[in-house]
């Protein structure tokens, strides 16, 4: 019975990595200018929701090395500005490690049979807001495009930029927790549960 169990589990965290990857895909950057102005971002919420629902740290590298890929394809064959990359590039793995862990404790806290909207929002949040003060703060100190630094101009930017983080961000946790609802009770046989923490 626990081999099966375990199967079934794998073979869920696999389905949700494929589907967060292809998110992911999808809607990083501008380089599917179609989608650019329909939907937002998800990399922010993949890494979140990645916390959540992955269990193997593998599965972090492995959307990192996805996120700098595509990146990398969007810069070099897809005429995207390279005007991000700089040396604060490096400061997206703590920033998207905050991601992770928020994941991570909401999971451990509250696991994944059910979802529990408010401690799942709060964490949604807590890790935006370490994100957004690690990812935008290292590139306004450490880029170098910045030349008279200040509080008042760094807060200022951050007021123009992380309101669409956040609205990206809980539309893609609402999202998710819709689906899971959607498949829960879908598959209400115990079988079919997010069984392992």
């Amino acid at each position: 019975m626990n081999t099966l169990i375990r199967k079934l589990s794998d073979t869920r965290s696999l389905v949700i990595a494929v589907l967060l990857a292809a998110l992911m895909i999808a809607t990083r950057g501008h380089h599917l200018p179609a989608l650019r102005d329909v939907v937002p971002g998800a990399s922010w919420a993949v890494f979140f929701l990645a916390g959540v629902y992955l269990r193997s740290p593998l599965a972090f590298a492995g959307f990192l090395g996805l996120a700098a890929g595509l990146d990398y394809a969007a810069i070099s064959w897809g005429g995207v500005s390279a005007f991000c990359v700089s040396p604060a590039y490096a400061a997206l793995l703590p920033a998207y490690s905050a991601l992770w862990l928020a994941g991570r404790a909401y999971r451990l806290g509250w696991g994944v049979d059910a979802i529990a909207p408010l401690p799942l929002a709060l964490c949604a949040l807590g890790g935006t807001l370490v994100c957004d003060l690690i990812s935008s703060g290292s590139f306004y100190l450490y880029s170098g495009r910045f030349t008279d630094l200040s509080w008042s101009e760094y807060l200022s930017r951050s007021a123009r930029y992380l309101p669409r983080c956040l609205v990206a961000m809980a539309f893609w946790v609402a999202l998710a927790a819709l689906v899971h609802r959607w498949v829960a009770v879908s598959n209400p046989r115990p079988s079919f549960r997010f069984i392992r923490r």
